[in-house]
């Protein structure tokens, strides 16, 4: 069976997720045969856009990449697991500068690389089964795939809220926060899809959803707290506010790995400030080529995914034991290394 299944239909080409025992979680060789596909599309007058979904009969969307693989490869040499995100990173920037338009069907879990395959495009349906997360920071990673990227340009504090909580996002959530442009009923997909694929993008791109979204109500408390220049401030402010929700999300950072925390918040920092979306996976491709060795990834695998205690014992265990020189060094440049496009 293939885990992506890539064809022609109509005006469109198509390429299905077919992985569902892992909900759809991306290989290195999805992620090549993706781009050999958007490559060979680009060019190709007779497709008029490119259409992603998950394979017909399968749950899920996408729930990320392969996790076990990146932490065993990190408690190796970790070459396996950076040929991956080398792979994975070229495939978000393509999709970022894809000359024609690209449409996600965003019809369940949408994590990790799933983000990475969805929102770097221009088109983004979500349905009421849509859930969306980058929860990265509970397993001592951090929400890569051009997360630097897109979460600060939701708005720095929602993205920033989003990154370092990893709180969940679902169905309309995701099109009122700006992750998806477009929504409708999942009993209507196959319709849709069949309607555009025969007759061009006219129906999808005239349907419109403006209906406010349920965190919204919380926005006031997000803009104080998760705009702050640095973690330590983040919490200092939440711990300030009054309320069930705003304790809520202290709690939850408590959770997190401190290192991660300090990353993510660098990390999306310096990716609004970067000056193309290349720049900005040049820079996650650093981060990741060193936080998959490190303890606080491989423990956070082990916890919540191997030995499912979710108890991990990150290290540094402080947000004031992570100073600017571990930071400085997940940082820096690989030299020779450095990830091209």
């Amino acid at each position: 069976m293939d885990d992506v299944i890539i064809r022609r239909e109509g005006r469109a080409g198509c390429i299905s997720l077919n992985r569902p025992e892992a909900l759809h979680a991306l290989t290195l060789d999805m992620c090549l045969r993706i781009e050999e596909a958007l490559t060979e599309w680009r060019d190709d007058p007779s497709v008029e856009f490119v259409l992603l979904d998950h394979a017909a009969g399968t749950r899920g969307f996408c729930a990320g990449g392969d996790i076990r693989m990146l932490a065993e490869s990190g408690a190796a040499d970790g070459r396996e697991a950076m040929a991956f995100f080398a792979a994975e990173y070229r495939l978000n920037a393509r999709i970022h500068a894809y000359p024609k338009p690209y449409l996600a069907f965003i019809d369940g879990v949408c994590m990790g690389g799933g983000v990475g395959l969805s929102v770097h495009g221009s088109h983004r349906l979500a349905t009421e089964r849509t859930l969306f997360a980058m929860p990265e920071t509970g397993i001592g990673l951090f929400p890569d795939v051009g997360g630097g990227w897109f979460l600060p340009r939701l708005g720095p504090p929602l993205g920033m809220w989003l990154a370092l909580t990893g709180e969940r996002l679902k169905g309309a959530d995701v099109v009122a926060a700006g992750v998806a442009t477009h929504y409708a009923e999942s009993h209507v997909l196959a319709d849709l899809r069949s309607d555009i694929c025969r007759n061009g993008l006219d129906l999808f791109e005239a349907m419109t959803w403006d209906e406010a979204g349920s965190f919204e109500r919380h926005l006031e408390v997000i803009d104080r707290c998760f705009g702050r220049p640095s973690v330590e401030e983040i919490f200092a402010a939440l711990a300030e506010e009054e309320g069930d929700w705003a304790r809520a999300q202290l709690e939850t950072l408590r959770r997190r790995s401190p290192q991660t925390l300090k990353v993510a918040h660098r990390q999306l920092t310096l990716g609004l400030a970067a000056r193309s979306f290349e720049e900005n996976m040049a820079m996650e491709y650093r981060i990741a080529s060193r936080v998959v060795r490190r303890h606080d990834f491989l423990e956070g695998v082990r916890a919540v995914i191997i030995d499912r205690d979710n108890a991990p014992v990150w290290d540094p265990p402080r947000l004031e034991d992570v100073g600017d020189d571990l930071l400085d060094e997940i940082f820096s440049s690989l030299g020779p290394e450095e990830l091209t496009f």
